[in-house]
């Protein structure tokens, strides 16, 4: 019995080495296929990867979950480089944007709130001489940008929000997110996601995240997904998201107080984030939001309709006076 048990236990260890020795080879893969972009800033002892394109008034785009900073560079900011500097962050814990002191590690289930994330890209911003920016937030990015407007409200020109969180919703999230953003999940479940998930979900996924519209050709290789499959990006993601409802519910009693001009961009057959859950409700919070809704519009319109997200920047740099 005990030689079994040894056995066992040694089948166990042998398996938990193979997947953190496939997923660590995964992660390699990924970083030399889609390496960093950008430069990098440290704020306190953390690298922020940032990139810069154009000139003009500054402009910040924020991604949202599962994404990084090259969600932007297909084909979306060299619409805006002849008029704005934009200003492209990777979020904590994604795209190679590290996690502060208090979050990470295989069995830390510490999310980085939206408050936090806006901090530490404020600090970024700064030393890179960013004033008075337009502010763009996508999905999870959006809930950032509005954290950034209630942090600096004097010094944030204008917000735009892109399919953004913004309210609180109804109802609980996925199962995986609860999984992937537990300890005992972050631990185990996510380095067999890191090491093993098949290319087919990983697809289903962007096909989802894009419905009823198609992603454009080569946009998971442009992305690198393999980036936000690594174990720590996983787990970020799934914390961040997971803890994120009441945050959003505290920032809510404050968004009478944004006083800035704000554009939201939203498609109404959004499934992921819901156009009258979050923009719609979110007007009736803010006292100077301009709504436009996009018909049949899914959850990536600076993808599938960029032109309407660029009109809206422009909108929001204009009535912020900056043209």
């Amino acid at each position: 019995m005990r030689m079994l048990l040894i056995f066992f236990i040694a089948v166990i260890v042998a398996l938990v080495g193979l997947t953190q020795w496939r997923a660590a080879r995964q992660e390699a893969q990924a970083e030399a296929a889609t390496p960093p972009s950008g430069d990098f800033v440290e704020v306190g002892g953390v690298p922020v990867h940032y990139k810069v394109m154009g000139s003009g008034p500054d402009l910040v785009l924020i991604h949202g979950a599962s994404g990084n900073l090259n969600d932007f560079t297909m084909g979306f900011t060299d619409r805006l480089t002849d008029r704005f500097r934009v200003i492209l962050f990777d979020r904590p814990g994604l795209g190679y944007t590290g996690r502060p002191a208090g979050h990470g590690g295989a069995w830390n289930a510490a999310e980085e709130t939206p408050t936090e994330q806006a901090r530490l890209l404020q600090s970024a911003a700064d030393q890179i001489g960013v004033t008075n920016p337009v502010v763009l937030g996508h999905s999870f990015g959006g809930v950032v940008a509005l954290a950034w407007g209630l942090e600096r409200p004097d010094e944030t020109a204008a917000l735009v929000l892109v399919s953004a969180v913004s309210e609180p919703w109804p109802g609980s999230l996925g199962w995986t997110y609860r999984v992937f953003g537990s300890s005992p999940g972050g631990a185990l479940a996510v380095p067999l996601v890191t090491g093993f998930v098949p290319q087919r979900v990983v697809s289903d996924s962007i096909e989802s995240i894009f419905a009823p519209q198609q992603a454009p050709d080569g946009y998971a290789k442009h992305i690198g997904v393999g980036l936000t499959l690594r174990r720590e990006s996983t787990r970020a993601n799934a914390q961040q998201v997971n803890a994120l409802r009441p945050h959003v519910v505290e920032m809510q009693k404050k968004y009478s107080t944004l006083t800035m001009p704000i554009e939201a961009v939203h498609g109404d057959a959004d499934t992921i984030v819901p156009l009258q859950v979050h923009a719609e409700v979110l007007m009736g919070d803010v006292p100077d939001g301009n709504l436009t809704v996009l018909s049949g519009e899914g959850h990536m319109p600076h993808h599938t309709s960029p032109d309407a997200v660029v009109d809206a920047i422009d909108r929001a740099a204009a009535r912020a006076g900056l043209r």
